[in-house]
C-alpha cells in the first residue's frame, strides 16, 4: 500500500523534453508492456493498481472505457483516443493472456512493484533518478492537464480529490509558479 508521504514524495514530470527521454527509455530498456503501462498512466491519470489490472477486452477496439477505481470504488470513464493507435498496435504483440500487461511469471498481471521498478530502471537510464515513482505517471497527467486547462475543479473531479488545495498540491503547483503567473497578469 502506498503511504502519503510516497505519494508526495515523488513528482510529476513537468518538462515535455524529460517526458519523451522517459518514453525512450522505457521502450528501449524495459520494453512496450512498459512503455504503454506509462502511456496510459500519463494520459488517464488512473493510478498504477488500476492501470495493471486492466484486461485486454476492456481497451481492444475502444476509445472510451469505464474502470471501477480501486481506492474510491467508483466508476470512472477514460478517454483513449489519442493514444488508441498505440494500445491497438501493442495488443496485437500479446499472446495466450487477458491482461494487457502481464507478467512474465504465469499467468496473471505485473505487480504494482514491477511496474515501480521498470519505472525507476527508466528513470535511472534518462537521468531521472530523483522522485519517479508509478504515481509520477498520475501526477503527471495530474501537471499537464491543469497546465492546459487551468481548470484545478475539473481536475479535482478527475482525480477525485476532495478538496482543491489537495489536487494543487499533488500536481505541485509551487508558490513559484503561482508567482510568475500573477507576473503575466494584465487586464
Amino acid at each position: 500500500m502506498t503511504t502519503k508521504a510516497e505519494v508526495y514524495d515523488v513528482q510529476p514530470i513537468r518538462s515535455k523534453e524529460k517526458l519523451e527521454d522517459m518514453k525512450w527509455g522505457l521502450k528501449k530498456w524495459c520494453g512496450q508492456r512498459d512503455y504503454i503501462l506509462f502511456l496510459i498512466g500519463i494520459n488517464t491519470g488512473l493510478r498504477v493498481g488500476d492501470l495493471v489490472k486492466l484486461k485486454i477486452k476492456q481497451v481492444k477496439g475502444k476509445k472510451k472505457i469505464t474502470v471501477k477505481e480501486g481506492k474510491t470504488k467508483k466508476p470512472r470513464l477514460i478517454h483513449l483516443t489519442n493514444i488508441y493507435d498505440e494500445i491497438q498496435t501493442y495488443i496485437k504483440t500479446l499472446e495466450a493472456t487477458e491482461w494487457l500487461f502481464p507478467s512474465r511469471q504465469g499467468n496473471s498481471h505485473i505487480t504494482t512493484t514491477q511496474a515501480y521498478r521498470q519505472l525507476v530502471k527508466a528513470g535511472k537510464m534518462v537521468d531521472m533518478e530523483d522522485g519517479i515513482g508509478t504515481h509520477t505517471m498520475r501526477k503527471t497527467f495530474g501537471y499537464w492537464f491543469y497546465k492546459q486547462t487551468k481548470d484545478i475543479a475539473k481536475l479535482q473531479e478527475i482525480l477525485n480529490h476532495s478538496k482543491p488545495e489537495i489536487t494543487k498540491r499533488y500536481i505541485g503547483i509551487t508558490a513559484e509558479e503561482i508567482e510568475d503567473s500573477l507576473n503575466e497578469f494584465v487586464l
